[in-house]
């Protein structure tokens, strides 16, 4: 092996792919337990967990085949790529396939491609090869220049309907920005208007998506409808207690209270299975996964690379909050799986796919000085 391909295999961030690893066993440990469904003779596992198996393979291959380039070169390939995001979010209008009342997906035939996951990608790297043009915080122009180009695919993504997928790409750019850094006049007059502008959306909900934020400030106001999903999952998290119930044994799950317990709710079936215990240790694991991201970033030796994990550690900052905040009745109920513990294909692959370019960066963090 080549002297260079050595050193390129030494700095790699082996730490995040240890923890990543980890996470995912997690996560089809969990899924298996999730599919399980009771019948008079025993169990019967759906074979969801084995679908993951496949796709957490595939996803393996995506992130070791993002480490064959130089990520440098993204910096060329980002709006080409953006726009085909684009192209695909257009197309679901008129080709997606229709799940629970949202055009969300476009049918291969082999499998479902989400367009929306492949928009977090081209969007992060669009976003940071933007940022990373300007060397000083963002002025009122810069920050709108930005801010208009993550607008176009968040548009298309609030009409799938997507409200969960919107404020995820939107979160994700503003951590970005922060990180990048805007001039104090700009941050201080975005936070007074931000109480103001947040009625404002009140306007563009659709009802069911009101529905959800009235039932999260009071829970008891159609328990058999909108609120069903939390109670349930508060019910499953408590009935956990310190130690739970067990591999298997969690009631809500293994009889079918609990809704969306392989995708959203993920979480619940585990808190019950495993307890207050086993949502530490999940917690902890999550917490110095994100922590070998963060320390990629700083440790990049150009502002692309760094803002470009910047992002992948925000992709998946927010949506562990989003999600952990949700099944825990502390945020509204949006549709945000949980990395590596939610069921999806599409999604397991960008996430996998995002933690590659992380170590693309940690690889190559030798090769070059400051920029």
């Amino acid at each position: 092996m080549p002297a260079m391909d050595r050193r390129l295999i030494t700095h790699a961030n082996w730490s995040l792919v240890g923890f990543t690893c980890l996470l995912f066993m997690v996560g089809v440990t969990n899924l298996y337990s999730a599919s399980g469904v009771r019948i008079e003779d025993g169990i019967l596992v759906a074979p969801f967990f084995q679908k993951q198996l496949l796709w957490g393979a595939g996803g393996l291959g995506c992130m070791i085949a993002c480490t064959f380039f130089d990520y440098r070169h993204l910096r060329t390939l980002s709006l080409p790529f953006f726009l085909l995001a684009v192209i695909l979010l257009s197309m679901v209008p008129l080709a997606g396939k229709t799940v629970y009342g949202a055009k969300r997906w476009l049918d291969l035939g082999f499998f479902n491609l989400q367009p929306s996951e492949i928009a977090k990608i081209a969007t992060m790297i669009l976003g940071a090869s933007l940022l990373a043009r300007y060397k000083d915080s963002l002025t009122w122009r810069e920050l709108f220049f930005v801010l208009g180009v993550v607008a176009i695919p968040c548009v298309l993504i609030f009409l799938q309907p997507d409200l969960g997928t919107t404020l995820l790409l939107f979160f994700l750019l503003a951590g970005m920005i922060l990180f990048h850094g805007i001039k104090k006049y700009v941050f201080k007059t975005c936070c007074l208007a931000m109480p103001f502008l947040l009625p404002l959306s009140w306007l563009f909900l659709k009802d069911y998506q009101k529905d959800r934020i009235l039932t999260f400030l009071d829970p008891s106001r159609d328990v058999r409808g909108a609120s069903y999903h939390i109670i349930q999952s508060l019910t499953a998290i408590g009935s956990g207690q310190l130690w739970g119930k067990g591999f298997q044994g969690g009631t809500q799950s293994l009889y079918r209270f609990l809704p969306e317990k392989h995708t959203d709710f993920a979480v619940a079936v585990f808190s019950e299975e495993w307890g207050f215990l086993g949502c530490t240790t999940l917690l902890t694991l999550y917490c110095c996964f994100l922590l070998c991201i963060i320390t990629t970033s700083r440790g990049a030796k150009d502002q692309f690379g760094s803002i470009l994990c910047a992002g992948v550690f925000f992709y998946f900052f927010w949506q562990i909050l989003i999600n952990i905040g949700m099944v825990v009745g502390l945020m509204p109920v949006v549709g945000v799986p949980l990395p590596f513990i939610s069921y999806g294909g599409t999604a397991t692959i960008v996430n996998f796919i995002m933690l590659g370019l992380v170590l693309n960066v940690s690889m190559r963090r030798f090769m070059f000085k400051i920029s």
